[in-house]
């Protein structure tokens, strides 16, 4: 893929919520890799903050619909916030990871699981019945240690920080991740 793909998906990211909030706004939707399946999450802050942040695990549309509906959710639909306004969009940053495809983890116990994560690498998927959390690979930065990313990524998943069972399912991936150096869309 070329080398251009953040500085191309923030572009669409950031049009596609201009052009839901009424905003006359383009990008380029041309690249012939944004027809091919793909996965993304779209992470929103301001000063810093999360504002909203949606994604796919896995690859089931094509990136560029995956990009922009995903934009969109993060925007609009994040139960944690209120829909994203005008206003805010002049000083919101965008975030596009693109995930890997996602690997099962192989454990004997949770010890094995946590001694497996790799910092800073990896997002995680956790699974236990109905119950389901992920952390990409950037929460690592504010949670550095595994077991402290993993207690919180269980109480994510809607589990106690200290739950364990035989039932629980683990996955892996990586991300490819893209930002604005600031809200004029420039890539970093």
């Amino acid at each position: 893929m070329p080398d251009d793909r953040g500085r191309i998906m923030l572009a669409i990211a950031r049009a596609a919520i201009a052009t839901h909030l009424g905003l006359a706004a383009a990008a380029d939707e041309n690249a012939p890799w944004l027809s091919g399946p793909g996965a993304c999450f779209v992470t929103l802050t301001i000063k810093g903050e999360l504002r909203g942040c949606i994604g796919s695990l896995v690859q089931y549309r094509p990136l560029l619909e995956d990009l922009k509906e995903n934009s969109l959710a993060a925007a609009f639909s994040d139960p944690r916030f209120a829909p994203l306004s005008e206003l805010e969009l002049a000083t919101v940053r965008v975030e596009v990871s693109l995930l890997s495809p996602v690997v099962p983890l192989d454990f004997r116990d949770e010890a094995d699981a946590v001694a497996q994560l790799r910092p800073g690498v990896d997002g995680v998927i956790l699974q236990y019945g109905q119950n389901r959390g992920t952390f990409l690979p950037q929460v690592w930065e504010q949670l550095p240690t595994p077991g402290e990313f993993f207690g919180h990524l269980k109480m994510k998943a809607g589990l106690p920080p200290t739950f364990w069972a035989d039932g629980v399912r683990l996955s892996r991936y990586t991300v490819e991740k893209w930002q604005e150096s600031d809200h004029s869309g420039a890539a970093t």
